[in-house]
């Protein structure tokens, strides 16, 4: 009888607030901005602009290189900011717009994810952006990555980790979204799974971010497919 009030107790307790152990949705925040997002977007805002720019924008993933020197592009401009959100993107689009760049390729959500940010929320906020850049700049081609798989087999254990579902459904998603605005999809997740379903370990460092090899197997996708001659 005992045991059976126990049970009771907590069923009742889930219905009242967001219970993590059955599955409910945790908390998030749609205001967080990493600590170096500030400054950062300073930097950016100080930088000049023109419509031969092609943009890499999104977290840590696309910062953590020099895309003009992978690329062999001079034109080419990182827009990474380390922890972003897809929040945080929409919040400094006007910057990156402003200059009407060429090009724009965008890798954003994994970090949404880790924070609990609900997967109908982060594929509205990929319609949000695209329509803001098409708004703002007409002619600027539009690209977006799926996102990439992660490893959770590397240590320490990460946020982002054991979460494949979520990224499944967004990259499922990504595509239908994609088609239906008509602008690019390059799909990273297939070209750096592994057969074990994760990433690729030769390709990262910690599970979650690229290598130097990995960061050439993307560019490699990039020019193969031609992204950067589209007119």
């Amino acid at each position: 009888m005992r045991n059976l009030l126990k049970i009771v107790f907590m069923v009742v307790a889930c219905l009242s607030i967001p219970c993590v152990m059955l599955g409910q949705a945790a908390t998030w925040d749609s205001a967080y901005r990493p600590n170096i997002y500030k400054t950062l977007l300073g930097q950016f805002s100080s930088f000049p602009n023109s419509r031969d720019d092609i943009i890499f924008l999104g977290n840590s993933i696309s910062s953590y290189t020099s895309w003009q020197e992978l690329l062999g592009e001079k034109n080419a401009r990182n827009r990474g900011i380390p922890g972003d959100i897809t929040f945080g993107v929409i919040d400094r689009l006007g910057e990156v717009i402003e200059g009407q760049p060429a090009k724009v390729f965008i890798l954003i959500g994994i970090n949404d994810i880790a924070r609990n940010i609900p997967d109908s929320v982060i594929i509205k906020n990929y319609e949000r952006i695209i329509h803001i850049i098409k708004s703002g700049s007409p002619s600027t081609k539009i690209y977006f990555h799926t996102l990439l798989p992660v490893n959770n087999t590397f240590t320490p254990s990460l946020s982002h980790f054991n979460k494949d579902e979520h990224i499944l459904y967004i990259n499922k998603e990504l595509k239908l979204l994609a088609k239906k605005e008509r602008i690019g999809l390059i799909d990273l997740y297939s070209a750096f799974i592994d057969s074990d379903k994760k990433l690729d370990k030769n390709l990262s460092f910690d599970g979650l971010h690229l290598n130097d090899k990995g960061y050439l197997k993307w560019a490699m996708l990039i020019k193969n497919g031609n992204y950067l001659k589209e007119k």
